[in-house]
């Protein structure tokens, strides 16, 4: 008996999908498409499935259906599904055009039964236009706040799952590719802090600073550190770490938003991982704003996740699963639109460099700890999230390794033209080790 009164699940498959050697799809109503000797089998296991990509047919109906488990893949990790969404990659070439006819025929199939709504995951987040509409306008200081908490007040046990000791949820930097995930963020904060020079005494701002490992290696130079941040849980975290290293005199973490910092004449500024949530259109005024925290020849470091592509007029490059899922009101903008506003705000850009195949070994390395903490995660998160998680760094993984993501450092120096009107504002070649 078929799904449909004229189809079965397996032939509205081959309305989408060419016959191939590597997919196999075995449904609820018995019906299957593709070959048993195919790598890579899909099991729709129920007609919400079915439901959830007639009302989203796009890549959330896809995810809300494989986080609910309406489908599954044989074989499948959950704490790492890197390996399966390599193989869809190779199905892609499979897939037909949509067409009218095809979309008619698969629609009337599934409608003949009548709709039914199906069920949304618990861990989705409500769209952006709900947001809005609930009066959390994109990167006001009120929502910047929600949406951090929704991102990293999770559980700082379910973060060290996968993060590891060092608890740096940034692109590490790795020397070789057999470098372990802790050395590797560590040599990051070793380049981050090498490269803003700074000397014992002077004074350091770490924007978005997480759970303050960098403030605290910062410390441990002799570098008076300030981190600021809107998660709670992470702050509280890392007044306790500071001190257990007995650092007070030196580091400090405050939940404070940026724009609220009342010091000035900082010698450094560090951004790392942040300008993720800053927004687009509010780049050129977060870089003005770094400027005017920085004392002359004061040197800023922005590391961040890039768009790959330029696109016009600077607009993000958003995506609305992990809009919902994972990091609401995200998006990121192109290489070149960043360093022109980091220009435009009154800096020199010194250097930059694009550490793309790194973040993807970082995330390779995230998944593998996933999967050895899996059971642990769920207990802290719940499976449903946990799920979630997987696949968004394995997705992130393979986004990188297609160049469809970077994450890139700008060193930047705010120029003394009273002080030092001979322009002698940094020294003449790099002064930090690659």
């Amino acid at each position: 008996m078929g799904y449909g009164k004229t189809m079965t699940v397996g032939e509205m498959v081959a309305e989408f999908i060419q016959p191939n050697p590597l997919l196999r799809v075995e449904a609820f109503d018995g019906s299957t498409f593709g070959p048993e000797t195919a790598d890579l089998v899909v099991t729709v296991n129920n007609p919400n499935a079915v439901y959830q990509l007639l009302t989203h047919p796009n890549e959330i109906g896809a995810v809300r259906a494989y986080v609910l488990g309406d489908f599954d893949i044989k074989g499948i990790d959950y704490a790492d599904p890197y390996p399966q969404l390599r193989q869809l990659l190779s199905v892609a070439p499979y897939v037909r055009p949509l067409t009218p006819l095809g979309i008619a025929k698969v629609g009337g199939a599934i409608l003949s039964h009548g709709y039914r709504k199906p069920p949304v995951p618990k861990t989705e987040g409500p769209s952006k236009f709900e947001r809005i509409k609930s009066g959390l306008l994109p990167h006001t200081e009120k929502a910047d706040s929600e949406t951090v908490s929704f991102h990293y007040d999770l559980s700082n046990d379910f973060y060290r799952n996968f993060l590891g000791p060092t608890m740096t949820y940034t692109c590490a930097v790795f020397p070789t590719e057999d470098t372990s995930l802790e050395d590797a963020q560590l040599n990051k904060i070793r380049l981050v802090l090498d490269k803003l020079g700074l000397k014992p005494g002077d004074r350091l701002l770490d924007i978005g600073c997480g759970w303050g490992t960098l403030v605290i290696e910062a410390a441990k130079r002799g570098i008076k550190a300030l981190g600021v941040s809107l998660s709670k849980e992470q702050i509280e975290y890392g007044q306790e770490w500071i001190r257990r290293e007995g650092l007070e005199g030196l580091a400090e973490l405050r939940v404070m938003d940026y724009r609220d910092v009342p010091e000035r004449d900082f010698d450094g500024i560090c951004s790392i991982g942040m300008m993720e949530h800053v927004g687009v259109k509010n780049y050129q005024s977060y870089f003005e704003e770094m400027f005017k925290l920085l004392k002359p020849c004061g040197r800023l470091l922005n590391h961040q996740i890039t768009i790959s592509h330029d696109k016009p007029h600077g607009k993000p490059g958003t995506d609305e699963f992990l809009d919902r899922y994972i990091f609401p009101d995200g998006d990121l903008g192109a290489p070149g639109f960043i360093e022109s506003c980091i220009h435009d705000a009154g800096f020199n850009v010194v250097h930059q460099e694009n550490l793309r195949q790194h973040y993807a070994l970082t995330l390779h390395h995230w998944n593998h700890n996933l999967a050895e903490h899996w059971d642990e995660a769920v207990a802290e998160v719940g499976f449903e999230r946990a799920k979630v998680w997987g696949l968004y760094m394995a997705a992130c993984a393979l986004n990188f390794e297609l160049d469809g993501i970077q994450v890139h450092q700008f060193l930047a120096v705010k120029p003394d033209r009273v002080g030092h009107p001979d322009g002698r504002w940094y020294p003449l070649r790099p002064w930090w080790k690659a």
